[in-house]
């Protein structure tokens, strides 16, 4: 039984308590009823349709657009995304990625756009993906080769983009790409382009350790109207930053999640499993290292939520308590999982058992968006700024 303690602490409200308990009920009865491992694809719209039915991607957008609040609530997303991520990695996937895909609308687009492209989703009936990486432009969003040319009433938007989550079953695409207007960065835009857009195809799905929908997406010279840019010309790496400083928190989340699972099951198995005539919590070295696991998910909760209860009190960015958190979960849940295949023994390298699972989910948490080295980067150069910014050494 996972420990819920966390939401005592003051970074929580009684609708969070409540949210969290409503959702842990329902995923406990539902996810896996919904689960195919040889179906993947099939699995997410399974998912994704019945979150909407049930009502809780309208935390995901916006209202009155179908959503639940008229700004995101990332306390909720963040618990949202630990309790799927305990239950089921593509139960969190298929939840993060409409918040993900949508983010961009829900922070910048007009009254119009949100009510065309948010309630579906939140709906569930309407899968959405944030197409952003590109073959040469991993974390270096500035060196984005994708263009979109104006074309009479709109764009038309040539390139191509990698290890898109939802690639090739999305029904909508927000898509960054070089408009001009100035020097690197300063001149990306972003659109909202529907996946039956004529140009638009899918050049290659992606396989990975732990399958999920991936795709390499093409655009070919797709025309896509000018009321589907979101924001001004110029304003898209503004945009990408500002989805990813409200999104890169949950990562740190589902991250939260699996280790929650790994430690439960680590303290499981170390209860039950008898070696030398005692149980294995008795050994020394098992408790050491139920301890150095249970200590790094509390810190990692504690980054994770004072995170997201920073960006719902109003801060403008959170990119160092975001890149903290996501950083450090991510990398904590690593070694919290690898302890619990360690106190399986050999059950904890067999095939399709939970640990053995959870070891394969979380390794791309560490790369994707922003792998561990660039959140380094961006915490190095926060604290630079803030050392500088107080006089230095001065």
């Amino acid at each position: 039984m996972a420990d819920t303690s966390f939401l005592d602490w003051p970074f929580f409200e009684d609708r969070h308590r409540a949210f969290a308990a409503e959702l842990d009920r329902w995923a406990a009865a539902t996810v896996p009823g919904l689960v195919d491992h040889h179906d993947v694809d099939g699995t997410c719209r399974r998912l994704v349709q019945a979150l909407g039915e049930a009502g809780f991607l309208k935390h995901t957008v916006v209202a009155p657009y179908g959503g639940a609040s008229e700004k995101l609530d990332v306390r909720t997303l963040c618990i949202a995304r630990e309790t799927l991520g305990r239950h089921h990695a593509l139960a969190d996937f298929a939840f993060a990625m409409q918040g993900l895909g949508t983010g961009s609308i829900s922070l910048y687009g007009s009254d119009d756009q949100k009510a065309r492209f948010l309630p579906d989703v939140s709906a569930g009936k309407a899968i959405a993906a944030f197409a952003l990486t590109e073959p040469e432009a991993g974390s270096d969003v500035a060196a984005m080769a994708s263009t979109a040319e104006p074309d009479g009433d709109g764009f038309r938007i040539t390139g191509e983009k990698t290890w898109i989550s939802n690639g090739g079953i999305a029904d909508q695409y927000v898509v960054f790409a070089r408009t001009g207007e100035a020097p690197g960065a300063r001149g990306l835009s972003a659109f909202v382009v529907e996946a039956d857009r004529p140009g638009v195809s899918v050049a290659e799905r992606l396989d990975v350790i732990a399958p999920h929908p991936l795709g390499r997406i093409r655009f070919d010279d797709v025309h896509v109207p000018a009321d589907h840019r979101l924001g001004g010309g110029g304003d898209g790496f503004k945009i990408a930053m500002a989805t990813l400083d409200v999104f890169r928190s949950t990562v740190g989340a589902a991250a939260l999640g699996f280790a929650r699972a790994a430690l439960d099951a680590g303290l499981d198995r170390a209860s039950t499993r008898h070696l030398f005539g005692a149980p294995l919590a008795d050994l020394q070295l098992t408790q050491a290292a139920l301890a150095d696991m249970a200590l790094d998910v509390d810190a990692a909760a504690l980054l994770v939520y004072r995170a997201a209860w920073t960006k719902d009190q109003g801060a403008p960015r959170i990119t160092r308590e975001a890149s903290m958190a996501k950083l450090y979960a991510t990398e904590a849940a690593q070694r919290v999982i690898d302890k619990a295949v360690q106190i399986h023994g050999g059950d904890g390298v067999r095939s399709g058992t939970r640990v053995e699972e959870l070891y394969r989910e979380i390794r791309a948490l560490r790369i994707y968006e922003g792998a561990s080295e660039v959140q380094k980067v961006v915490i190095a150069r926060q604290a630079l700024q803030a050392y500088a910014a107080a006089g230095g050494s001065q």
